[in-house]
């Protein structure tokens, strides 16, 4: 098939948009898992608008670090995994889902130390000078399995 070298380039620029926005949306994951806020908050714009299905809408990057670092910091471990991405690309901004299984784990939890979450993030996202960011976030939970006292703050 042949191609343009402008049509080349577009279809260059959508491929490295793509994994931009897949490496963005892994980067979530990995921060909540790595306690890391600074590179959780980097995955947003600053006037972001989330809204996580059990807690309700967080106004601005800061407001979604603290909420997460409130319900993980006394979790032993957590792990996010992050799938079945879909993209769709319109110059500097672009629609997502993804779809989400994320294991929360809490030694000593009387009742079992795991709580497993499944469900499904549907974003709006921005190119920023500083590259890809959620600018829109809404997280779907479709179940759950285990001990939901795992995520009681203690």
């Amino acid at each position: 098939m042949f191609r343009t070298p402008q049509q080349q380039d577009a279809a260059i620029q959508l491929l490295l948009d793509e994994r931009d926005i897949r490496a963005l949306l892994h980067r979530y994951g990995t921060a909540l898992d790595g306690k890391d806020w600074k590179l959780l908050e980097s995955c947003f714009v600053s006037d972001a608008l989330v809204t996580y299905e059990t807690i309700g809408d967080l106004h601005g990057s800061a407001a979604v670090v603290d909420i997460c670092r409130t319900a993980l910091v006394n979790m032993t471990q957590t792990q996010h995994l992050i799938g079945n991405v879909e993209i769709n690309v319109d110059r500097d901004s672009a629609n997502s889902t993804c779809y989400l299984h994320a294991q929360h784990v809490r030694a000593g939890t009387p009742g079992g130390d795991t709580n497993i979450m499944a469900g499904r993030y549907d974003d709006e996202l921005v190119r920023t000078d500083q590259g890809w960011r959620i600018r829109r976030r809404i997280l779907r939970i479709w179940w759950t399995f285990g001990n939901p006292r795992v995520h009681e703050l203690s």
